[in-house]
């Protein structure tokens, strides 16, 4: 039986929750280990500044994996 085109749509949300979330996390993540790797004392600068966007975009990707698992765990 093929799956009903609400369930295509709930799996398609899902996975772009999954993929956006992975990207953001990763994102905000190298915002804040950028200046630990940066051998340019200017990139090191450019990315210290941007030490408040990291952090927001670390969390806001951590909030979509768990909204996304959160999900997953619902439609069990």
């Amino acid at each position: 039986m093929p799956p009903s085109p609400q369930e295509d749509q709930r799996r398609k949300t899902g996975q772009d929750l999954l993929f956006k979330g992975i990207v953001i996390a990763l994102i905000g993540a190298a915002i804040l280990l950028g200046p630990h790797y940066a051998r340019s004392p200017a990139v090191q600068e450019l990315l210290a500044g941007g030490r408040l966007v990291g952090w927001f975009a670390l969390v806001l990707g951590l909030a979509l994996l768990g909204r996304y698992g959160l999900r997953r765990r619902r439609r069990r």
